[in-house]
């Protein structure tokens, strides 16, 4: 099993919208960074992610599972674009911010912590273990 991180907008779609859709899950649609859809490309059903939640927030808030491989985005007409389908599977106890993340010592090499701008990112085991400790959830 492999570790993610997905980070959007509240405002565009956050944490809340995700849970809305339950089982179903949702496209993770409009990354337009070729890491970020190479990540996406790398992911297999049943891996897990964080959702973060970016601009205001600036925190990981749930954990998603990932429910379909990547498949060509359906915003796009462009073939080179590709996204996975994500599922809420649970919610953090508390949000864990970017800002607990660059204090803990254990997170220095973490991505989110020095690359904040990647949408799509991978996590080690360590850092799940650490950012789910953080979250007050098991990991």
């Amino acid at each position: 099993m492999a570790y993610w991180l997905f980070k959007s907008e509240a405002s565009t779609w956050s944490w809340e919208d995700q849970l809305a859709k339950g089982d179903v899950g949702e496209e993770w649609d409009g990354v337009r960074n070729y890491q970020a859809r190479n990540f996406m490309r790398a992911m297999e059903i049943g891996d897990l992610g964080f959702f973060y939640h970016s601009q205001k927030e600036k925190s990981i808030v749930g954990i998603v599972k990932i429910c379909a491989t990547a498949h060509p985005d359906s915003t796009s007409d462009d073939a080179r674009w590709e996204c996975v389908d994500i599922k809420a599977f649970k919610s953090l106890t508390m949000p864990v911010t970017l800002q607990m993340c660059k204090e803990d010592p254990r997170l220095t090499d973490m991505v989110l912590v020095n690359n904040s701008r990647l949408s799509v990112q991978p996590v080690t085991p360590a850092e799940w273990a650490i950012v789910c400790e953080l979250g007050g959830v098991k990991a």
